[in-house]
């Protein structure tokens, strides 16, 4: 997932949206009860829009997915990406994603290639020493080279071992932490979980703001 910054302030937007929803058909008896009619309604047009978009692209995923994308988690998808905001919200969280995974990339990289140059150091230094070596001392010089070795190699072994466990703890992190923004934010769906199925619903709800904002992006685009 991806999987996200401070300095979001999600909560208000799903409440100003309701609160501005239910002025709006509070007044529509009064004087500014034309205009607020007109809000109310330009906002259903756009929840069906979104809605129906949604329910367009669901059909492009695994029927086992469709099944859990229930008519109310679309409708309450729709309703949250009304006024965009959570689509800023998801490509952030993506960016910040992908930066850092290129970051921990990088880090296991160069960590194999310190890997590399230690190991082809130490065998070059061992193949100098039995150049130099008399014959009869050569298998004792040789099993003490195979015992620095294997100790090298278990070292390699333990510290990218070690790494692996930290790429996996920050990956982890950074699903609660995206869980937790969307949660905020008013995204349907979305709460700190470790279940499968759940996560597996997240990361389709996910697809599906993702292709839509492509898709609204492109539908933005002037003819060239």
């Amino acid at each position: 997932m991806a999987r996200f910054g401070a300095g979001f302030a999600y909560d208000d937007d799903g409440e100003s949206l309701a609160a501005g929803a239910g002025t709006a058909g509070a007044g529509a008896g009064g004087l500014g009860g034309f205009g607020g009619g007109d809000r109310l309604a330009r906002q259903q047009e756009r929840h069906y829009q979104l809605l129906s978009e949604l329910q367009a692209l669901v059909k492009d995923l695994p029927s086992s997915s469709q099944q859990r994308l229930s008519y109310t988690i679309l409708s309450d998808l729709a309703m949250a990406l009304i006024d965009g905001t959570v689509f800023e919200i998801v490509q952030g969280l993506l960016d910040i994603q992908h930066l850092m995974e290129r970051n921990l990339y990088n880090q296991r990289l160069k960590l194999h290639n310190e890997h590399r140059v230690l190991k082809q150091e130490m065998l070059y230094k061992h193949k100098e020493a039995q150049q130099g070596c008399k014959p009869h001392n050569l298998p004792l010089l040789k099993a003490a080279q195979q015992r620095e070795l294997e100790a090298l190699e278990q070292r390699i072994h333990d510290e990218q071992q070690m790494m692996d466990e930290k790429i996996v703890l920050e990956l982890d992190q950074k699903v609660v932490d995206q869980q937790n923004t969307l949660e905020k934010a008013g995204v349907s769906g979305f709460y700190i979980t470790t279940n499968p199925q759940e996560l597996t619903l997240q990361m389709n709800l996910l697809e599906l703001i993702r292709k839509l904002q492509q898709k609204e992006s492109q539908s933005r685009k002037p003819f060239s």
